[in-house]
């Protein structure tokens, strides 16, 4: 196991946008820290009020967002618009290409969001948009989120790699099982856990390889994302 604590991240601060990368990512170059596996990004953004990406092209990447507190209102050339709130997810496949903006609506509220993108395993596929809420997701068990054939409800993405989603109150505990080959990348959004006896706080990550469970214990109400990655 090996551990990227949050105050190790690249960070930027735009005045409209205050942004940690966990890896490489715009003027941030680490070459330890270009990627995982198929993880390419996670930035850990907070967007003042008013403030946004204007519109912007993408081609050949899956982007998940997470909203984490605020709303945020999506429009793309699609023909989709939306305003995600709290506990949201939104994934949308570039493929081809896609052109889309996000903004914060609020006039007195910012909003945080990790943004989050992952390597498809096929380009030029024909994008894509869907959405989930797990606002009321319970907590003290792990929710998965996105994963290669969309089982269990989880949103269908194109990649080998299962997000998974869990909320945690003090003292409650989830374990996951890493089969042989596959890694697992843990980003922990906020609070405190232990992950096999080592202690994450808000922004720290992990990465796991040959261990057959990961075990995660919250000593703080937490919320973390857990990608199982081929």
């Amino acid at each position: 196991m090996k551990i990227r604590r949050a105050n190790e991240r690249g960070h930027a601060n735009h005045g409209w946008l205050d942004s940690y990368h966990t890896f490489s990512f715009a003027d941030y170059h680490d070459p330890q820290w270009l990627g995982f596996r198929s993880l390419r990004v996670i930035n850990d953004d907070l967007v003042l009020p008013g403030g946004g990406f204007g519109m912007h092209p993408h081609r050949d990447m899956e982007i998940i967002t997470y909203i984490l507190g605020g709303a945020l209102e999506h429009k793309d050339s699609m023909g989709n618009g939306r305003v995600i709130r709290s506990g949201d997810v939104q994934y949308m496949a570039a493929g081809t290409g896609v052109r889309h903006s996000e903004f914060n609506p609020s006039a007195t509220e910012a909003v945080r969001l990790l943004q989050i993108w992952i390597q498809p395993d096929r380009k030029g596929m024909t994008p894509r948009y869907a959405e989930q809420s797990f606002a009321n997701a319970a907590p003290g068990t792990l929710h998965l989120v996105a994963s290669k054939s969309g089982r269990d409800g989880s949103i269908a993405i194109h990649q080998d790699a299962d997000l998974w989603l869990a909320k945690l109150q003090p003292g409650q505990q989830v374990s996951h099982s890493l089969v042989a080959g596959r890694h697992a990348w843990l980003h922990l959004a906020e609070g405190e856990v232990t992950l096999n006896g080592a202690v994450l706080n808000g922004g720290d990550a992990a990465v796991v390889s040959e261990a057959s469970t990961l075990t995660l214990t919250a000593s703080q109400p937490a919320q973390l994302l857990l990608f199982d990655l081929n």
